[in-house]
């Protein structure tokens, strides 16, 4: 064994203290933490010939790196939609990794075992029936691109071909609708050589909406010959509208069509009374897509997808290899993914969900919604802002009052994060541009939204 790998081995859990004192100091100082760094990182570093050892390269890692780590795990990283990190799923990431269980063909360990237990607890959250079964991937890309891929094999099925033998060539033009689709539709339909212009806008309803017109899905899909796939929406990422599930649905009986609902976030609203009309129907789609590193708060990357469909999703990911074993019973993971090599990202899941229960996550949901309606209500009452659409959830969309041009947006979101108070994404709406604030951390309080709108205020 090389001698420094040997004598980092004798001194493991003397660095394992060292690590947990770094981010012990990093984590108690997040809330003060600048959002994000906006200047040069460090020139690039020759790789050590030789390495400087576990400790050296914390020392380093502390001295060049770290302090350019933005606080994207903090209250006020309202970009994208980040969520964070609960303490019980940090512990569960920590874990994950120093058991080091291959989450796929775990021959001899219960690893399996526990992401379908964590698989279940997750789908009672969301209020999906049995018939409903899910794997872990690694965000809403991959859980849409695993779901429009089952939706592939099953057009093929309507038509008499296999496309996971023949290919997609085999089904000629395919349709896919949607009202407001994530940028992952197209790229997942680029993936999987459907073609990203395969993708059909339908208009959506009028009033700042974002919501399908379930009239005019109605009146499109009678216009198709053939199969067709409808992808939903349960949360669209500038105003978090919700498609009607429900009635979307309901077309089947009019209407051969596979559905698919994009829940990356908005499957959330199940975990509370007041909002969980807003996922009405969910149980209805073929395949479901949640993004766990959102409003979950778990570490980077974790999502699950959901399907009726598991005979569907074997004929496309099973890998057909002796020492892998057959897709027979209770299939194996490796069989229904795109990956073979998977981390057990269910570990942090299970670990926040045991720890914080579905009140816990409530909580938090909540809390979110609240505080995104009190950062709405104050960008509305300022004078050279307005809103662009209602805070429907916990997403608050708006712009300048005059003349929003793309360069005067794109320069009050880049004062906004010069600050390091906090950290917004620009937009287009209704074509128009913006600036989002997605509220999703379990950390952030009522002071946090007095320094957000204290930070937007002086950027204007």
């Amino acid at each position: 064994m090389h001698r420094t790998l040997a004598d980092d081995l004798s001194r493991l859990p003397a660095l394992l203290q060292s690590a947990r004192d770094l981010a012990a100091r990093e984590l108690a100082g997040l809330s003060e933490r600048p959002v994000v760094h906006l200047d040069e990182a460090p020139d690039h570093e020759a790789l050590p010939a030789g390495g400087v050892g576990a400790e050296g390269a914390l020392a380093r890692f502390g001295e060049r790196w770290a302090p350019g780590f933005s606080g994207s795990a903090g209250p006020r990283y309202l970009g994208f939609v980040t969520g964070g990190a609960t303490p019980a799923s940090v512990a569960g990431d920590w874990l994950t990794s120093a058991y080091d269980q291959n989450g796929s063909g775990a021959v001899g360990s219960w690893a399996t075992a526990l992401e379908r237990e964590t698989v279940g607890w997750l789908r009672e959250l969301f209020g999906l029936g049995e018939a409903h079964s899910g794997a872990f991937v690694t965000g809403a890309t991959a859980s849409n691109t695993v779901g429009l891929a089952l939706a592939r094999e099953w057009l093929g099925e309507r038509l008499g071909v296999s496309v996971s033998r023949d290919g997609t060539a085999a089904l000629g033009p395919v349709h896919v609708l949607s009202g407001s689709p994530h940028s992952s539709i197209g790229k997942a339909l680029s993936v999987l050589g459907i073609g990203r212009d395969r993708l059909r806008p339908v208009p959506v309803l009028p009033g700042n909406r974002e919501a399908v017109d379930v009239a005019a899905l109605d009146t499109a899909l009678s216009a198709l010959e053939g199969p067709a796939i409808v992808v939903a929406n349960a949360g669209t990422v500038n105003t978090v509208d919700f498609d009607d599930l429900r009635a979307v649905a309901a077309l089947r009986e009019r209407h051969d069509f596979w559905l698919h609902v994009d829940a990356a976030f908005g499957g959330f609203a199940a975990l509370s009374p007041s909002y969980a009309g807003l996922v009405d129907g969910l149980d209805a789609a073929d395949s479901v897509c949640v993004d766990l590193h959102k409003w979950l708060n778990v570490p980077y990357d974790a999502a699950v997808q959901f399907t009726r469909r598991r005979d569907l999703q074997v004929a496309v990911f099973h890998n057909a290899s002796p020492y892998l074993g057959l897709p027979v019973g209770e299939p194996d993971f490796v069989h229904l993914t795109p990956e073979n090599s998977r981390r057990l990202r269910a570990l942090p899941a299970w670990f926040s969900l045991m720890a914080y229960g579905r009140d816990g996550h409530r909580e938090i949901v909540e809390r979110n919604v609240a505080l995104a309606r009190e950062l709405g209500e104050r960008i509305a009452a300022t004078d050279g802002l307005r809103l662009l659409a209602p805070v429907r959830l916990n997403v608050v969309c708006f712009t300048l009052a005059d003349d929003p041009t793309q360069e005067r947006v794109d320069a009050l979101a880049r004062a906004v994060a010069a600050g390091g108070e906090a950290f917004l994404t620009s937009t287009v709406y209704d074509g128009t541009p913006g600036l989002r604030a997605a509220f999703s951390n379990w950390r952030t309080s009522a002071d946090d939204v007095d320094r957000i709108s204290g930070a937007v205020a002086r950027a204007l």
